[in-house]
């Protein structure tokens, strides 16, 4: 993808404590500032509690349209990516043709315990709805190079 052509991105993100969403504005004011139509898509669920995981009810469900790219972020929750963000990922009839990136949150200091699998678990889903897989990071919050490890993940899935 040349850089010189503004693209058309959508950041969407499931955010229970804020981290990820933080991680996701920052992707967006980084391709904004770079030329391309970013915008943040929130995913919310009815009932954000992580004890109300069992059935998630989308209260907002961000629908893929005409982007150049999606880029998805979500948090790790029971070391799994979270049931807010799988139930989102089910409501989506396809994504073939798109070009995606994803991004987990995770409290835990390293990505094994956990970050791993929701990625793994983003990236399997969207490749069987037809997408194809750019980029993917996960951003360790409990580390003390969180920042510098936040920045890495902007600069990864902002190099279009």
């Amino acid at each position: 993808m040349k850089e010189d052509v503004e693209m058309k991105v959508a950041v969407i993100v499931h955010s229970h404590t804020g981290n990820t969403l933080s991680v996701g504005e920052k992707i967006v004011q980084t391709l904004v500032s770079s030329g391309h139509d970013a915008v943040l898509k929130r995913v919310i669920a009815v009932d954000e509690r992580p004890e109300a995981s069992k059935n998630v009810i989308l209260k907002e469900c961000p629908a893929i349209q005409d982007e150049d790219l999606l880029i998805f972020g979500a948090p790790v929750r029971g070391f799994a990516l979270s049931p807010v963000m799988k139930k989102y990922f089910s409501s989506l009839e396809t994504l073939s043709g798109k070009a995606v990136e994803c991004f987990a949150t995770e409290f835990f200091p390293f990505a094994w315990m956990g970050g791993n699998k929701a990625i793994k678990t983003m990236k399997d889903i969207c490749e069987e709805k037809g997408a194809t897989i750019k980029e993917t990071s996960v951003v360790n919050w409990s580390r003390k190079d969180r920042e510098k490890k936040i920045e890495e993940t902007v600069t990864k899935l902002c190099s279009l």
